[in-house]
């Protein structure tokens, strides 16, 4: 059975991008075990490996484009959600959306999105079982 191992992510900066995202990864218990001019990576026990590449060619992450959409964690509360949304904004991440409700998605989906200075998009998601909200 094929399992989600890591996340190889190319950015233009390596400790750039580090520096705005390691207080995200950090406040979702990642840790980074690797940071230097040319790769960077955080792991957390149970989850998949995050590391960073310098890109190839120029230029910014186009949401919307072929390729990666964004990336969606998920955490254990609303509250966790509007934490976690607050410290990357504070980290300097753009707001794409505001926490709030989804009902689209489920009666109980509750997210926030906010992009890296690269257009790179995340999401922090709580979506409790229909039974445990």
């Amino acid at each position: 059975m094929a399992t989600f191992d890591h996340l190889g992510i190319s950015v233009p900066d390596v400790p750039a991008a580090s520096a705005q995202f390691n207080p995200v990864f950090e406040a979702l218990g990642y840790v980074r075990t690797y940071d230097a001019a040319d790769h960077a990576y955080w792991r957390k026990d149970g989850e998949p490996e995050i590391l960073f590449y310098p890109a190839r060619e120029p230029g910014a992450h186009v949401h919307g484009r072929v390729g990666w959409q964004h990336l969606a964690f998920a955490v254990d509360s609303r509250a966790e959600v509007d934490r976690v949304h607050a410290i990357a904004l504070a980290a300097g991440w753009t707001e794409v959306r505001a926490p709030k409700e989804y009902p689209r998605f489920t009666e109980r989906y509750y997210a926030g999105f906010f992009e890296d200075d690269n257009g790179i998009r995340l999401e922090i998601m709580h979506n409790p079982p229909r039974d445990a909200t």
